[in-house]
């Protein structure tokens, strides 16, 4: 008989049953006896007859309450029915002096169970209307004489008397009950929540608004690293990182003042790292943390005198989406910075290619029309000259990118052995010592003769002394000098080549060493090259287990520090195969000292 829309609301339905049940059984067991007081009684009354037929008035509220689940206003006509039920027994049988009057005490006994504040006025006022109307017609003597004596006056007063009795008691009973099933549907929902909150990876607190927490979930616990008694109060806020801090202050106010939902991400310090984070560094103590927050409902907690200016949260690790995303930002520039590449690698080799290119067809074709040109010997020798020198210089440019292109691809071989490091920086010195003439430059050669053996790639060590020392001499002006020196310290070759050139500025330095890049801002493409000698360099110097480092100042001159291990390790060589394969693993660049050299 219950309304659909209570169907799934347990109290509401307890509520409507209660209502329901003592009016229908009440009102069909009166009717059901009303053949038996014909029979004791005989031909009843108008009076009596009038008061059973009001006995269905409680059936039909019942049917209008299960009809349109309207609980309030069922409420509402059931104590109209009962006081006026009421009145009129009262009316017929002495006023307020009647058996009947005291179930006007009953009126708001039964709208008690409706637990709403505005129906128990309602039937309170209604109820003391009816005494006060009684207690004037009684004392104005309107009312009709009474057919039953004093003695009978006696017996129907007991009745009355019990039998409101008896039905406030089933109204207590019903109260009872109501309470009951309120308090066990209040036990179910704290399990179900308490089931919510030890349970689910987000961490749910309560916060005032000046940040202090109040309650906070064990399930900060598990995320945090420490028990929640050390969490409440400030002991949150203390483990914000110090820069996060006003973020994290500042939304939970503005959610407490501003009444609507606010979400900040802040950094939080954990007691214990995650073992299996293999992101995450071993010795990482931060957390990136989630935050959304909201204010408290007023009727959430209305003992509590701030519960406007109290805030809900709910904490989420977002360690791992922070992660994501750095190495998204990362692989953007990285992708930035090869598409940058790319575009400095065509400029770079239409100019180093076509330049050679147009000088050997425009020299040969010269050749082919020697007899047109009247060529003597002398040009023809110059103009070959010229041709072959050309063709060097491409055969050394497409050389490099063949290089660069096994070195990145990891098909380059590197092949030990023991040499004598000696000999072959005096013969790379001696190879570049024309150049350095006809540049103005002094080329100062400093090598000990007791240098000893190393284990190495003998052609690789004499790639990185040439690509070094003709670099230091292209950007070094007329009338400087190039000092290659070389030593041992521990265990390590030192080699550094020192120049007085122009230098490398402070925004180039974290770039040099990529493939293709040269400081174009420092030197406006006045020398040639492709960008790949120091990186060259770098990759064989890596591949090796050695280091690079570079000191450099504007218009003071560059010093390139190289250190190579005396015996060659294949663990190195793997390990730098896996640096220069990856740019994201290189180190950062300090002010003056970088892991890179400028760009051939």
């Amino acid at each position: 008989m219950l309304h659909p829309s209570v169907r799934y609301d347990a109290l509401t339905s307890a509520r409507h049953r209660a209502f329901m049940a003592p009016r229908l059984l009440g009102s069909l067991a009166a009717l059901a006896a009303f053949p038996v007081y014909l029979a004791l009684r005989g031909a009843p009354n108008a009076i009596e007859v009038a008061a059973f037929a009001w006995l269905m008035a409680p059936i039909l509220c019942s049917y209008f309450l299960s009809r349109t689940g309207r609980y309030e206003s069922a409420q509402v006509l059931s104590s109209i029915a009962l006081a006026s039920l009421v009145m009129m027994m009262a009316i017929s049988t002495g006023g307020i002096n009647s058996f009947a009057a005291i179930w006007l005490v009953v009126v708001p006994i039964e709208a008690a169970l409706s637990a709403s504040r505005r129906i128990v006025a309602f039937a309170s006022a209604l109820a003391l209307s009816c005494v006060s109307i009684l207690i004037v017609l009684t004392s104005l003597d309107w009312l009709p004489v009474s057919e039953a004596g004093v003695a009978g006056h006696g017996v129907f007063m007991g009745f009355g008397i019990a039998s409101a009795t008896i039905y406030a008691a089933g109204l207590a009973f019903g109260a009872e009950s109501l309470a009951r099933t309120s308090v066990s549907l209040l036990y179910v929902e704290e399990d179900r929540y308490r089931l919510l909150a030890r349970n689910m990876s987000d961490v749910i607190s309560r916060h005032r608004h000046n940040g202090a927490v109040q309650f906070i979930s064990p399930a900060a616990e598990a995320l945090i690293g420490a028990p929640v008694q050390r969490l409440l109060g400030h002991g949150l806020f203390d483990r914000v990182h110090v820069a996060d801090r006003p973020a994290y202050l500042t939304a939970l106010s503005d959610a407490a003042r501003g009444g609507e939902a606010r979400s900040v991400e802040f950094r939080l310090r954990r007691d214990v790292v995650r073992g299996n984070d293999r992101m995450r560094p071993s010795g990482a103590e931060f957390i990136w943390v989630e935050m959304r927050c909201r204010p408290l409902e007023q009727g959430a907690d209305i003992s509590s005198p701030n519960a406007d200016a109290e805030v809900v949260a709910v904490l989420r690790d977002v360690t791992d989406r922070k992660l994501q995303e750095e190495a998204l930002a990362q692989a953007r520039i990285e992708a930035e910075r090869a598409d940058a590449s790319k575009t400095r690698f065509l400029a770079t080799m239409s100019h180093e290619l076509r330049t050679p290119l147009n000088a050997i067809i425009g020299f040969s074709d010269m050749l082919v029309q020697e007899e047109l040109m009247m060529l003597d010997a002398t040009k023809r020798k110059e103009y070959a000259q010229l041709i072959n020198d050309s063709g060097q210089h491409l055969l050394s440019v497409v050389n490099g990118i063949l290089d660069m292109s096994k070195l990145e691809s990891g098909h380059f071989e590197i092949s030990p052995e023991p040499f004598a490091p000696r000999p072959a920086l005096i013969n790379c010195c001696n190879l570049l010592a024309l150049k350095a003439r006809e540049n103005g430059i002094d080329l100062i050669t400093d090598a000990p003769k007791d240098l000893p053996e190393v284990n190495g790639d003998p052609r690789a060590f004499r790639q990185i002394l040439l690509n070094l020392v003709s670099n230091a001499i292209k950007f070094t002006e007329r009338g400087g000098s190039v000092t290659v020196a070389a030593g041992v310290e521990g265990s390590r070759l030192m080699l550094r080549v020192s120049d007085t050139g122009v230098g490398i500025a402070s925004d180039d330095l974290a770039r040099i060493g990529d493939p293709f890049f040269q400081a174009g801002k420092t030197y406006q493409r006045r020398h040639e090259g492709t960008g790949l000698g120091l990186s060259i360099v770098k990759s064989l110097v890596g591949m090796h287990g050695g280091e690079m480092q570079v000191q450099s100042r504007i218009d003071e001159g560059t010093t390139i520090t190289i250190a190579l291990p005396l015996e060659f390790t294949p663990q190195a060589e793997h390990v730098s195969n896996i640096a220069i394969l990856n740019p994201a693993a290189r180190t950062a660049p300090s002010d003056q000292a970088h892991q890179v050299k400028k760009s051939a």
